[in-house]
């Protein structure tokens, strides 16, 4: 096990589990834990396939750290208020690495979310490929109550996942959804009882398991790239990573 910066990563085989570690702040966010997440992403052993996301305590993640929130809005205290545009943006560009990386093509990642996951914890949970939540879990894009946006990676994922309509309304709403509507609008994978989240990842990720870890990866790229893909190029997406496979479980050189 190793922690740090309110993070802990723990290896089990090809199993790592990322615990958000604050639970007496509801593992709120702040800049230090974003760069203990891309540090995560950057140093992950070469042998794991599948990263679990958590939190510690009562909460997957309350959103930002109320400090550093409060910091943000402050003009005399942000630690924005000496950047010019161009170093803000590129200040946020670092913070996304820390939820990015979960998408990585070698990788499936499994947000198991129980309790409130608020602005950048719901970001988190989006950054991942799959959620299982319990049934005790609430969502919530709460950006836009303190006037700002979704900056972390969760814009993109959440039209994805639920059409530009209803992501629109979930954003400039703020309100909550709980684990029922997240489920059936296509935010949750599965919802179990609270009592059932951790047994119920751990058969997930021995499911993913099973699978030769090349065809994993094959199967994530091309799902991944359909959307942006044309018809006629995803069918020879398709036909080229198929050859790949047949040619690699025959034993035959490229």
């Amino acid at each position: 096990m190793t922690a740090a910066g309110g993070v802990r990563l723990d290896y089990d085989g090809p199993v790592a589990t990322v615990t958000l570690d604050r639970p007496d702040v509801l593992n709120s966010q702040t800049p230090q834990m974003w760069q203990a997440l891309r540090d995560i992403g950057r140093t992950l052993r070469g042998d794991v396939r599948v990263v679990v996301v958590r939190g510690a305590g009562r909460a997957f993640s309350a959103g930002l750290d109320r400090g550093f929130a409060s910091s943000l809005l402050d003009s005399t205290a942000s630690p924005l208020a000496d950047l010019s545009s161009d170093e803000c943006a590129a200040l946020i560009a670092q913070f996304q690495e820390a939820f990015t990386w979960l998408a990585r093509p070698d990788l499936i990642s499994v947000a198991a979310v129980h309790g409130p996951a608020v602005g950048a914890g719901f970001q988190l949970a989006l950054a991942c490929d799959v959620r299982v939540l319990a049934d005790d879990a609430r969502l919530r894009m709460a950006e836009v109550t303190l006037g700002l946006v979704p900056d972390l990676g969760g814009t993109r994922r959440l039209v994805e996942l639920v059409g530009y309509s209803r992501a629109l309304e979930i954003c400039v709403t703020g309100r909550w959804i709980d684990a029922a509507e997240s489920e059936r609008i296509g935010l949750a994978n599965l919802v179990v009882p609270a009592a059932e989240l951790g047994p119920a990842v751990t058969d997930l990720a021995a499911a993913v398991l099973a699978g030769p870890r090349d065809a994993v990866i094959e199967i994530k790229a091309l799902l991944t790239g359909a959307i942006d893909r044309s018809p006629a190029a995803q069918l020879r997406a398709e036909r080229e990573a198929q050859t790949r496979r047949i040619r690699d479980l025959a034993g035959l050189d490229e």
